[in-house]
């Protein structure tokens, strides 16, 4: 009865922008993970001053409140666990605004990150960023899960070009984080603490970015290899070769013929891996430096180098990235893709390890990921109507997130924790790592009402289910 009260308080408020009719609850039940949980009411606001009163009405009557953006999210970050108020931002999509004198441009959080990119561009600026939906994903989800993407390697993710934040707090206020200044140490960096956070600290309504200038021209070679051991030699030979590539891709045996397989592209299919490495920067300095990596792949014997020549060819190595994702949901089955990070140096053994894994519980896994900064992505395609092969899902992504903790990685990369990763924090984190950041949560959401149910683990909780009884 409280709920229903705030619910058409919530409606007077946002007249058509607050709903809860059955087919839009469930519409918003999910996102790009899995499991459903159904809202109490789905609200659009589109100002500052809407999500204050949305916030300040979720406090009066206790409630839940969820920042989605456009659903995209692998990790359930913005599953309405506990139902209560889900804060759809994706209508939130004002034209962002560029300074390009002062190398920022602002955004509100449902601005598609592609827009983004595009419009720096014009100026003939860069926002380096790029996760792989950025065609649909805003960049409100890009800053609640500090997303990442092929530039990380040279560019890194998004925390490093956010210099301000316009937040609403747990309890309604409004507070500026950073500025519009590339330096900027004022007090404790809150900017920092907010992304990456997946909603759980502070409500993002507004975002300062910094851009870079756009590199002029770019360059690519893939590389071949008979042997694994020799692919993750390769990684850290290229980058201590004194150049740093724009990109580095790798996909294993099994995701090179996935690629055959759908796209038809020609690729030996006897490969145990195979790098896509870009450079980019003044066109005259490129040869060199592609020269430079060539010559430090043949002191270890690695010779099987082809250098795109025009821009054309170009295109043609980068599609054989572009086609992994589809190749494998090709079969109509679930596609489950984990971003378990780990040291360049131990990509090998993670390969070699996952390879195990598809054997010992007869599973579709494929790798491919970020060679350059260590971001794999073992993707599983499993039948999820089949109890045993859900269950098998379940065990081998365990086994995956254990072995990278121990190889000294990390449970993400860039696909957040949510729902997905948080039974296993504490054996990451440790027990005391866990009680910090939960001491954080506490103090700027005592109530709990922003996305509660994501990252800490709950009582008793300590395995991966992804499919409840």
């Amino acid at each position: 009865m409280q709920h229903e009260k705030m619910k058409q308080m919530l409606k007077s408020l946002l007249d058509e922008r607050a709903f809860d009719d059955t087919a839009s609850l469930v519409s918003y039940g999910y996102d790009g993970s899995f499991g459903q949980y159904i809202p109490d009411v789905v609200t659009q606001p589109c100002s500052t001053k809407e999500v204050q009163a949305i916030v300040k009405l979720a406090n009066q009557y206790q409630c839940p409140i969820y920042p989605r953006g456009a659903g995209t999210n692998l990790s359930g970050g913005t599953l309405p666990v506990q139902g209560g108020i889900v804060l759809d931002f994706s209508q939130w999509n004002d034209a962002p605004v560029i300074y390009p004198e002062d190398l920022i441009i602002k955004t509100r959080p449902g601005v598609k990150t592609a827009d983004i990119h595009a419009l720096a561009e014009k100026h003939q600026l860069m926002y380096p960023p790029d996760p792989s939906s950025s065609a649909v994903c805003t960049i409100g989800g890009n800053l609640a899960e500090n997303a990442g993407g092929p530039h990380g390697v040279k560019y890194g993710v998004t925390k490093d070009y956010v210099i301000g934040l316009e937040v609403v707090t747990a309890r309604g206020d409004i507070i500026k984080t950073g500025g519009q200044t590339i330096k900027n140490v004022t007090g404790y960096d809150l900017t920092k603490l907010l992304v990456g956070a997946e909603g759980t600290l502070g409500i993002i309504t507004e975002a300062t970015l910094r851009l870079i200038p756009k590199p002029k021209a770019t360059q690519t070679a893939m590389i071949v290899f008979e042997q694994l051991e020799k692919a993750g030699q390769s990684i850290s030979q290229i980058l201590t070769s004194g150049v740093r590539p724009s990109k580095m891709e790798i996909l294993d045996h099994h995701a090179v013929n996935k690629v055959v397989d759908y796209a038809g592209l020609n690729l030996p299919r006897s490969a145990a891996a195979i790098l896509l490495v870009e450079v980019d920067g003044e066109p005259e300095a490129l040869t060199q430096e592609m020269t430079t990596i060539k010559q430090a792949l043949e002191n270890i014997n690695v010779t099987d180098i082809k250098i795109a020549q025009t821009k054309e060819e170009e295109n043609a190595l980068w599609q054989v990235r572009k086609a992994v994702s589809p190749a494998v949901v090709e079969s109509g089955y679930t596609k489950i893709s984990e971003d378990a990070t780990v040291p360049l140096s131990k990509i090998p053994q993670m390969f070699k390890k996952i390879s195990e894994l598809k054997e010992k519980y007869q599973l579709n896994i494929v790798i491919f990921g970020h060679a350059g900064d260590g971001n794999l992505h073992p993707t599983i395609n499993a039948n999820m109507r089949d109890p045993i092969a859900v269950k098998n899902v379940e065990r081998a992504v365990e086994e995956i997130f254990e072995y990278a903790i121990a190889l000294g990685g990390t449970l993400s990369g860039e696909h957040g924790i949510g729902t997905m990763k948080k039974p296993f924090m504490t054996r990451e984190l440790g027990e005391n790592g866990v009680h910090l950041q939960k001491a954080i949560k506490q103090a700027l959401d005592p109530d709990n009402l922003l996305n509660p149910g994501k990252i800490f683990p709950e009582v008793g909780e300590s395995r991966l289910v992804l499919q409840h009884d």
